[in-house]
């Protein structure tokens, strides 16, 4: 049996939740088994679309302790419904609670994790070989796991999401967490979804901003674009740690890693760190002023111009194109 968790955020099933349901209902398919997933704090709509995405049973639990998104909390739940369930193989989505939850129940089922998943897994028996990124994202290794248990986070974007007539059976779980000694004192809410942005782990469209905007007063113009785009914002991590941005905007090595299908680079030099949180998109566009500056090097189309100009220049583009659309 595979058990793959799936997350709710601001009334919706997460993108990347989807995703992970999929990725699980294609090595049921590859090991003759089954998708059971697992569903906190869920309505009918929510469960129903986990269905689609190819889980045949949920596990929705019901309890107002996890609506706080405490990791220790979570973990037990997923505990308890993976011995439940006798689940096998555990699936997560590589975001922040999948970083935070699949290592702690690695340890606890003695299970073998390999997280940041970006393909398939090639089944031999009892045995999964699963790819990832290693070295920056430079290159790509194959991990074999062979424990009993087995976990798997999957890095957000991998894959499209698809839905299909699947329908599952909901079943009540519940959960008891008296075990668990855990209390948030301060939760503090941050989010870059202005005006309705998708976060950055799941968003397809990333335009993305360095210290070439000489100031954070210079930034409408990259929201501007990003409006018109219905992208997210995302930032280099100078910008961040001058509080031009906030730091959940840094997208780079010790950042936020992303998979956009389009990453748009202003003013960013492109150093080694910046390039392997976003050497995964679909497709890079670079503008700098700098002819020389090494993000030319990784991208597919690039600008060499001042920002300030070429920037105003594409969003009164793509506004005149979406207007001819309609």
């Amino acid at each position: 049996m595979i058990l793959v968790y799936t997350e709710i955020n601001k009334g919706k099933v997460k993108k990347a939740s989807l995703e992970a349901v999929n990725y699980g209902a294609k090595i049921a398919e590859l090991t003759g088994t089954s998708v059971t997933a697992i569903a906190i704090n869920a309505d009918a709509a929510q469960l129903e679309e986990i269905g689609k995405a190819g889980a045949k049973k949920i596990l929705s639990v019901k309890n107002d302790a996890l609506a706080g998104a405490d990791s220790m909390l979570i973990s037990a739940a997923v505990e308890q419904a993976a011995k439940a369930e006798a689940s096998k193989i555990i699936i997560f989505s590589f975001d922040i609670m999948g970083k935070a939850v699949a290592p702690r129940l690695a340890a606890r089922l003695k299970a073998g994790l390999v997280a940041g998943a970006v393909d398939h897994p090639t089944v031999n028996g009892n045995i999964l070989d699963v790819k990832k990124n290693v070295f920056s994202g430079k290159a790509t290794a194959t991990y074999t796991i062979n424990s009993d248990i087995k976990i798997i986070s999957l890095l957000p974007n991998s894959f499209p999401v698809k839905l299909g007539d699947n329908s599952s059976s909901v079943s009540d779980f519940a959960v008891d967490l008296s075990s668990v000694k855990s209390k948030i004192v301060i939760k503090e809410k941050k989010s870059n979804d202005v005006g309705g942005m998708i976060p950055l782990p799941e968003a397809e469209l990333v335009v993305s901003a360095g210290r070439g905007l000489k100031g954070p007063e210079n930034w409408k113009m990259v929201e501007d674009l990003a409006q018109s785009l219905g992208a997210t914002t995302a930032c280099s991590r100078p910008v961040a740690d001058m509080h031009w941005r906030p730091h959940h905007e840094h997208v780079g090595q010790t950042g936020v890693a992303i998979r956009p299908n389009l990453y748009i680079a202003i003013g960013i030099s492109g150093a080694i760190q910046h390039l392997a949180g976003v050497n995964g998109s679909k497709t890079i566009v670079v503008i700098n002023n700098d002819k020389e500056a090494p993000f030319f090097k990784s991208a597919d189309y690039g600008i060499i111009g001042d920002a300030f100009t070429i920037v105003p220049k594409l969003v009164e583009a793509v506004k005149k194109f979406k207007a001819n659309q309609n």
